[in-house]
């Protein structure tokens, strides 16, 4: 490894090591994130024909713009995605969209909203992906959950329960989504064999965390309640149609990227066009007087509460990321695993699933998928023992630090949840599910499908 490679390695890790203790130095992870991509970038610079040797005759300055701007675009279709999908969130919550599901879950109990959470999030990660569910749940969780030391518990539970519900479903993830484009999995083989440790990650860190919660819900404010229906302007059924739009399109994006072959932020515009052409039409026939207080609530003033924060934090981490796959890091440590633990791919893809809590798990997978072949018959074969255990362990694996997936990074942004906090109280309880899950598919694969189907 050159002298370079370990600088970039270093600036990375002291970056990593500032975002984990961000609660202490009080400094925005965005900040460091984005001082962590350039610094990265810039050594990078100072001899890229070290790394960029088959083309090192030519204008170097240029092919490593152009090498940023390929990890830029790849990585703004993803910072798309999900600004388009907190905006279609926004505005079916701001619009009173959400009114009637926060009715249907409504409890006293907090263990049984627990468990209501749980199994809600994970029925909508692999239908939705576990970036849009955790959006949807933390707005609904926030009309629920009034204070906030239990409703970090519950946003916790949403973030294990999203990786655990899009790690079993061909679209549910984005890794899952490329080794199922790979053609490495099928969508039958992964969900009759990951579901089962997909709920077992889940259910697990569920059991435990109910004891973290005691008594019952705090009643909302009867003059709250009355304030907050009164603040809608839409009708019951213009909120349930607001409703029905927003959600029932994001159900559509992976039906819209099967059939139109265009990349999923693609869908995600599209239904956010066609929400806010519907809310403006609904706000253009309220009565007189509506229309001026109700503005506050149009897409074009509710884009202000997108949390660009966030979308920067993703970005320099990403970015900062990429620069280690560039640079061989990736592909080097991958390899180190495979010589390390040769024949147990139970080991490689369980150190893959704790090391994708650390760092992007799209580079891990997309490194693996390079790194090892497709063989005809065995473990390493379609639907083979590897491949469905990479799927879930570098998406359950994500849960085990709050900045280890999207999910993780979108929750941590809304409801302040520090790095410090959660690897106090959630990393271990995680990773129980995490191994158990793992355990569980030991079982199903020695005992019902010794076989791929």
């Amino acid at each position: 490894m050159s002298s370079l490679t370990i600088a970039i390695v270093v600036a990375f890790c002291i970056g990593y090591f500032f975002i984990a203790v961000e609660s202490v130095t009080k400094v925005n992870k965005a900040a460091v994130a984005l001082l962590m991509f350039v610094v990265c970038w810039t050594i990078f610079m100072v001899d890229p024909g070290s790394y960029l040797t088959a083309i090192s005759g030519q204008d170097l300055p240029n092919v490593v713009s152009g090498v940023i701007e390929h990890h830029l675009g790849s990585t703004s279709t993803t910072l798309f995605f999900l600004m388009g999908a907190m905006t279609i969130v926004e505005i079916v919550d701001q619009n009173g969209g959400f009114n009637w599901v926060r009715t249907v879950m409504k409890t006293k109990s907090k263990r049984a909203l627990l468990w209501r959470i749980a199994f809600l999030t994970f029925i909508l990660s692999a239908i939705l992906d576990n970036l849009t569910t955790s959006i949807v749940m933390i707005m609904i969780l926030r009309k629920l959950v009034r204070e906030h030391k239990d409703r970090i518990i519950y946003a916790s539970l949403v973030i294990i329960a999203a990786n655990s519900g899009g790690a079993f479903s061909p679209i549910g993830d984005v890794t899952t989504i490329m080794l199922w484009n790979k053609g490495v999995i099928t969508a039958a083989g992964v969900i009759s064999e990951i579901i089962v440790p997909s709920l077992v990650s889940m259910i697990i860190p569920a059991f435990i965390m109910q004891y973290m919660l005691k008594g019952n819900l705090a009643d909302v404010p009867a003059a709250a309640t009355k304030d907050e229906s009164a603040a809608f302007d839409f009708s019951d059924f213009q909120r349930k149609v607001v409703f029905v739009v927003g959600v029932g399109g994001l159900i559509f994006v992976p039906i819209f990227k099967a059939i139109t072959h265009l990349p999923p932020f693609v869908g995600i515009l599209l239904v956010l066009g066609v929400l806010w052409t519907v809310t403006e039409a609904f706000y253009r026939h309220l009565p007189h007087g509506t229309d001026r207080e109700g503005t506050q609530k149009r897409v074009t003033n509710l884009l202000h509460n997108i949390d660009m924060s966030t979308i920067l934090f993703f970005l320099g981490i990403l970015m900062a990321v990429a620069c280690l796959e560039e640079v061989g890091v990736l592909t080097a440590l991958g390899e180190g695993l495979n010589v390390v633990f040769s024949g147990n791919h139970y080991m490689v893809t369980g150190i893959i699933g704790v090391l994708s809590s650390i760092v992007d798990n799209v580079p891990l997978v997309a490194g693996c998928m390079g790194m090892y072949p497709v063989a005809p018959t065995g473990d390493m074969a379609v639907d083979g023992v590897f491949w469905q255990l990479l799927a879930y362990c570098a998406g359950v694996g994500g849960s085990m630090l709050i900045i280890g997936s999207a999910a993780g990074v979108v929750v941590m942004g809304l409801e302040k949840i520090t790095f410090g906090w959660y690897m106090k109280h959630i990393t271990w309880i995680a990773f129980v599910g995490y191994l158990a899950g793992i355990v569980s598919y030991w079982c199903i694969r020695t005992f019902i499908f010794t076989t791929p189907l």
